[in-house]
């Protein structure tokens, strides 16, 4: 009995996760932006073995080749002191894939634990949480995230603590929303009356429950998290020579608009792709873990 019970929850796991491939499969957008991650993240991970010449990215200059226009040798052209821009954008992707995995993971952590505690404490501290939220989510994200920066001082560290300060507030937010509809459930009701402790409610029976709208949020803050970087390299306040990021990339491109355009315009499509990617991944998901949606 006990075997066909599991082959059982087998068989009905195994249904569950067709549907979700099914429906996911069934989005042409969707299947772009899963498309646009993967090729991100494999950019990521192996674009130092890809780049042409990788030493660019260390900052070494070639002033005889500097300012060419794209190439079969420099396929992105060159920069201002000869670095070839295919090679920085490339390696370029692995530091926003550390940027946006940062900067999205340190908002979880403290949102995510905050929202459910706002969702099923008392209402003292429940107001107390969610008006420290208002606070953070009455100042606009970028507006705030310079602030910080500028008081800490300009740099890659800076700027993904800054961006991370400004992201919790919103998955508290989603958080609370969803643990106060959860909270009175008949199986968390059930756990309190068992003597089931604080945490254990939390994390065992309401977290699980507040995964779907976490990860589609977590996808789509991604692509906003680079972006938010790249804002802060643009204006100086980011990442710093020699570091081949995108925003500061476009940030001394653009000095050299109209005549050598390819300075900031791949750089720029590299973001835009990237920002693209991760929101049509979001929506994807969304439409998957939302069972409405799968009919």
């Amino acid at each position: 009995m006990s075997d066909i019970l599991q082959f059982e929850r087998y068989e009905s796991n195994w249904r569950e996760v067709r549907k979700m491939a099914s429906t996911f499969s069934r989005s042409a957008s969707a299947m772009l932006g899963l498309f646009i991650v993967l090729l991100f993240l494999f950019t990521a991970v192996f674009g130092t073995m890809l780049a042409p010449y990788p030493e660019d990215a260390l900052g070494v200059t070639h002033l005889d080749d500097k300012l060419l226009p794209p190439s079969a040798d420099h396929w992105f052209g060159t920069d201002e002191v000869g670095l070839d821009i295919f090679s920085r954008v490339l390696i370029g992707a692995r530091l926003s894939l550390q940027i946006g995995l940062t900067v999205t993971g340190i908002a979880v952590l403290i949102g995510v634990p905050l929202g459910m505690l706002a969702g099923i404490a008392g209402p003292k501290l429940r107001e107390v949480i969610m008006r420290i939220t208002d606070i953070f989510l009455s100042i606009p994200g970028l507006i705030l995230a310079i602030a910080i920066v500028g008081a800490l001082g300009p740099g890659i560290l800076n700027a993904m603590v800054a961006l991370s300060l400004v992201w919790w507030p919103g998955y508290v937010r989603l958080v609370q929303a969803k643990t106060l509809s959860l909270r009175n459930e008949t199986y968390v009701t059930a756990a309190q009356s068992l003597g089931a402790s604080m945490p254990r409610v939390l994390f065992v029976h309401i977290l699980p429950n507040c995964l779907s709208p976490i990860i589609v949020k977590a996808s789509m803050d991604m692509g906003m998290a680079i972006l938010g970087a790249a804002s802060l390299g643009f204006l100086g306040l980011g990442a710093q020579p020699p570091y081949p990021e995108w925003g500061a990339m476009i940030s001394v491109g653009r000095n050299y608009l109209p005549d050598w355009w390819w300075y900031s315009f791949f750089p720029g499509l590299a973001i835009y792709l990237t920002v693209l990617g991760f929101n049509l991944l979001g929506d994807g998901l969304r439409d998957v873990l939302d069972p409405t949606q799968r009919g």
